[in-house]
């Protein structure tokens, strides 16, 4: 399958600090593994938070491990406007600047002053992938879906090569959505 990569929908989602996750669940707590994500040593786990903007707040919010050296809330666009909260769309870790909410957790809260984003739409690849596909560390390339009714072609995809990767795409509920994404749909990257 030439050029071709598993399409992931990454819901809506918290990492946190060590530091916040004493705060929301207690001191001393440690993350339980709910089930394991297809990135090598990433997890869902069975704790969840409520983030809170300026308008309403999101109930139930997962959180993925392990723990993070700073807390990152990553939701939709859409997510975002209807709770108040700005999410500018950058790379997973690019928090500088970015949006500000409340986190609620059973123990505690905690008011982040940056870390809110709509994650950037990337792939995920090792270098062998990367030497496959042709490609570089934070290239930008297209990748063409194809679903009953809404396929599409999503630009500005941002290549992300690791060997602690394993190769799949990233797109949020709004773009999975958009696109009519399905478990399992494969996408064409286009150089």
């Amino acid at each position: 399958m030439a050029n071709k990569v598993l399409v992931e929908t990454s819901a809506r989602h918290v990492h946190v600090s060590k530091e916040h996750l004493e705060i929301l669940f207690g001191e001393g707590y440690e993350l339980t593994v709910k089930k394991m994500l297809s990135q090598p040593g990433q997890f869902a786990c069975e704790e969840r938070v409520t983030v809170v903007g300026s308008k309403k707040e999101l109930a139930n919010v997962s959180i993925l491990g392990p723990c993070r050296n700073a807390t990152q809330v990553e939701l939709s666009l859409t997510d975002a406007r209807s709770i108040g909260v700005a999410a500018p769309v950058r790379e997973s870790g690019d928090i500088a600047g970015s949006g500000a909410c409340k986190l609620i957790g059973p123990k505690g809260e905690v008011e982040i002053s940056e870390g809110v984003i709509s994650a950037k739409r990337h792939i995920h690849m090792t270098t062998a992938d990367a030497a496959e596909f042709g490609v570089k560390d934070t290239q930008i390339v297209s990748v063409k879906v194809d679903s009953d009714g809404r396929s599409l072609t999503f630009g500005d995809v941002v290549v992300r090569v690791s060997d602690s990767y394993a190769l799949a795409m990233h797109i949020d509920t709004d773009e999975s959505n958009a696109a009519g994404c399905t478990p399992g749909m494969m996408g064409e990257v286009i150089l």
